[in-house]
């Protein structure tokens, strides 16, 4: 008697009507609940990054006694079942076997990124791209050595790290897509006003600008809390307690103490730069700016961040009519049908 053939691994939002197949999934949500003969069941919710499922675990089930000790949300598991459209309960899993991730999982393909939100672009690459802005366009070598230094000791939370938690860029990379973006319009804003305004005495600072665009939002990595996949970041105690630009403030003095010749002045213009650049204190300024040059990121920052909320609420709007919903950070609903 030949062996039965192995489902198919496919992705949760691949699975049609009717089909049997394997697939990873998170729990997102278990309730326990009885029937009206008071028979104990568990309603649970499963999730990739397109479908969620739910599956009901019932007392009879070989799975219940798992579920009722071991299941928890937030975990991945890998899962055998058939997959239906219920007309009135939605999409629907019945599973055959249920058991939690395994390390031998990702040599077939599983990884918690893919259950994230995450940039369009490859956090390896973006890392790379800033590190090669940084060497190029640093001239004052201590400067430079104090960016390395800051930007190797946090690589591995950069690479994850949303540029905010809910507002722009709130997706794993968004932090290097955020802010390769501002660094590259400082770069430019700065060139062409150094040049209209040559007669500055001292001249715009270019290096300040470059470096206050890199560490303008480095506060994150101690204002955010790693989450779990899927799941929105949130302020940690000291996040909510002091914001990004105090966390940041402190982050970078600290790592300055390792840099002996770094101009102290130097220093000091970039932390007011990166506390001063949100610019007012309804947006979390703690001061006004003092120098030209926390204007140029100011604005360089507040475009991207700008640019990419209306893109994100343009391109996933679904309602009819010509506009979109009304966003709620934006205030405001967008006008998306045009021909021009």
């Amino acid at each position: 008697m030949s062996k039965a053939k192995k489902p198919a691994l496919l992705k949760l939002s691949e699975m049609q009507p009717g089909q049997l197949a394997d697939c990873f999934a998170q729990l997102v949500e278990k309730t326990h609940r009885s029937t009206r003969d008071g028979k104990p069941f568990y309603s649970c919710r499963f999730r990739d990054p397109h479908r969620s499922v739910s599956l009901m675990v019932w007392a009879d089930s070989p799975t219940f006694e798992d579920c009722q000790t071991n299941w928890i949300v937030g975990q991945f598991f890998k899962i055998r079942g058939s997959f239906s459209e219920h007309e009135k309960y939605g999409p629907q899993l019945d599973a055959e076997q249920v058991r939690p991730v395994q390390d031998r999982d990702r040599e077939d393909g599983f990884t918690e990124l893919d259950f994230m939100e995450r940039s369009r672009f490859d956090p390896e690459v973006m890392l790379a791209e800033l590190r090669a802005l940084i060497a190029k366009q640093i001239t004052d070598q201590p400067l430079l050595a104090l960016l390395q230094k800051i930007i190797t000791a946090h690589a591995a939370e950069l690479k994850l790290l949303p540029a905010s938690a809910r507002n722009y860029y709130p997706f794993a990379g968004g932090w290097l897509e955020h802010t390769l973006n501002v660094v590259r319009s400082c770069l430019f804003l700065t060139d062409r006003y150094k040049t209209q305004f040559s007669d500055l005495k001292p001249p715009l600072n270019r290096d300040l600008v470059v470096a206050g665009a890199v560490l303008h939002d480095i506060g994150r990595v101690k204002e955010l809390e790693a989450s779990t996949p899927g799941q929105p970041a949130r302020a940690g105690i000291s996040g909510e307690l002091f914001g990004h630009l105090f966390l940041a403030y402190d982050l970078i003095r600290d790592a300055a103490k390792d840099v002996p010749d770094l101009n102290p002045e130097l220093l000091e213009l970039l932390l007011h730069v990166v506390v001063s650049h949100l610019r007012i204190p309804e947006w979390g300024s703690p001061r006004l700016p003092c120098i030209p040059e926390v204007l140029i990121l100011h604005h360089a920052d507040d475009l991207d961040a700008k640019f990419e909320m209306y893109a994100r609420c343009l391109t996933r709007d679904t309602t009819d009519g010509p506009f979109t919903e009304r966003d709620p950070v934006l205030g405001r609903p967008l006008l998306k049908q045009r021909t021009v």
